[in-house]
């Protein structure tokens, strides 16, 4: 169950909530404390429901739905956070707290005067309480400046009676984002990667992806671990659809989920071409040919599915050397997903040894190929396994102005000669193959 305010511009709110329940697989009630006039640059109009029909919504749900875990957002008035306090206690909720106080575009969510109220009547109660930087100072009384303080915080927060508190750190500065969780006077930090965007309604969708992981069994800690997975790439995915902030997208889960068997039958579908046409024998790599698809929303090596071991020439013909599953490849993963920063369709890509007569083929194709230089490579990239290709297709999209077919190199000592043909689908990569292989003068 989420009781929180309605946000109309969908982004944030009952609706990133709902969206975030459903994403997971869990049923999602709603309890609406206000209807909100907003969009993506701000709050224009707030009224608040009636505390009678806030109690009539918690009531109904509950004599008929059995609720595993609540969580609160926006709680305008005192008279609210009193029903909301009230069903807590008869009902005995599991209830994570998301202390709204401000919206991101700055507009208050909270009636100031009735801030004591939410902490001595609903977070005095919380299983969980979520602030942001801005809210654990309120919170706490300290001016939160860095990591340290980000505990101390946490710390004071804790003492207002909260089983436990993840103080979330996305408001200082820095390329690493820390979140502090301190349960059971122990302190558990989480660490990632600030992802340059400025989102709407992360909080609410990340205390409700808590919410949803605890429902479904979690302990704390792994709920809000698969949490912070779920809203970073609810974050990178983000809906562009205003003028102003960037909703979070917490259907991109439900939508990789939904896409892998597509993806691994597709891959399987290109394997078995590859592995019956005797016209791509001689093009196979020597270290293996590999095919990489990724999901749609694609962010890490696990959401590219690829052949475990490749395929490889054999005494009797081509054979792919394992099973097709995601993370199985490091090299075209990291192709694949820097190729998605600069054109989220191509997603697909299939490498060959490198021939003359091959590339040749595919100009005459009308496929555009574009190569790199090994020996201009930087040392510090060089250096690090796996970095190589994310230069290679920087320093090509750079030179060319857009994402081409195909990205090939002639090698170095150690390095074999390599053809990677990139398509939407590795479908449409072999398509190029084949087209390009029919073009190979004889």
């Amino acid at each position: 169950m989420t009781i929180a305010g309605s946000d109309s511009g969908s982004g944030a709110g009952i609706e990133a909530d709902l969206k975030t329940f459903s994403a997971l697989g869990v049923y999602g009630t709603c309890v609406i404390t206000a209807v909100t006039a907003q969009n993506t640059t701000g709050v224009y109009e707030i009224f608040p429901i009636p505390a009678n029909i806030v109690k009539s919504q918690i009531e109904t749900v509950l004599k008929d739905i059995k609720i595993e875990v609540a969580k609160t957002g926006m709680l305008y008035t005192g008279d609210v956070i009193g029903v909301v306090s009230e069903a807590i206690d008869r009902y005995s909720l599991k209830v994570i707290v998301d202390p709204v106080l401000k919206a991101g575009t700055g507009e208050d969510l909270i009636v100031w005067q009735d801030v004591d109220s939410l902490i001595d009547l609903v977070i005095s109660k919380a299983y969980l309480v979520t602030p942001n930087l801005y809210e654990a100072e309120v919170l706490s009384g300290i001016r939160i400046k860095n990591l340290e303080d980000m505990k101390k915080a946490a710390v004071k927060i804790k003492g207002l009676g909260a089983k436990a508190v993840l103080v979330k750190g996305g408001h200082l500065e820095g390329r690493i984002i820390h979140d502090v969780l301190y349960k059971d006077r122990k302190f558990k930090i989480f660490r990632k990667h600030r992802i340059d965007a400025k989102p709407h309604g992360g909080g609410c969708s990340f205390s409700a992806a808590i919410t949803g992981y605890l429902s479904l069994g979690e302990n704390l800690l792994e709920a809000i671990s698969k949490a912070e997975l779920f809203i970073d790439e609810a974050i990178r995915f983000g809906l562009r659809v205003g003028k102003g902030k960037t909703p979070v997208n917490p259907l991109v889960h439900l939508y990789n989920e939904a896409d892998k068997m597509r993806v691994l039958l597709e891959v399987e579908e290109a394997a078995q071409k590859i592995c019956r046409c005797k016209d791509v024998w001689p093009f196979i790599a020597e270290v293996g040919t590999q095919i990489g698809m990724a999901l749609k929303y694609a962010s890490s090596k696990n959401h590219i599915a690829a052949i475990d071991g490749r395929i490889v020439k054999c005494m009797d013909g081509i054979k792919a050397a394992g099973n097709i599953k995601f993370g199985a490849s490091h090299h075209i993963a990291n192709l694949l997903l820097q190729i998605m920063r600069y054109s989220s369709e191509v997603r697909a890509a299939i490498n060959l040894h490198y021939t003359p007569r091959l590339i040749k083929a595919f100009k005459k194709a009308g496929y555009v190929t574009a190569s790199f230089d090994r020996a201009e490579e930087p040392i510090k990239i060089k250096v690090v396994e796996g970095e190589t290709l994310k230069w290679a297709v920087d320093d090509v999209v750079k030179r060319l102005g857009k994402v081409p077919d195909l990205i090939y190199d002639l090698g170095e000592v150690g390095k074999e000669p390599m053809i990677r043909v990139l398509g939407k689908s590795a479908i449409d990569a072999l398509r190029k193959i084949l087209e390009a292989i029919s073009f190979l003068e004889k």
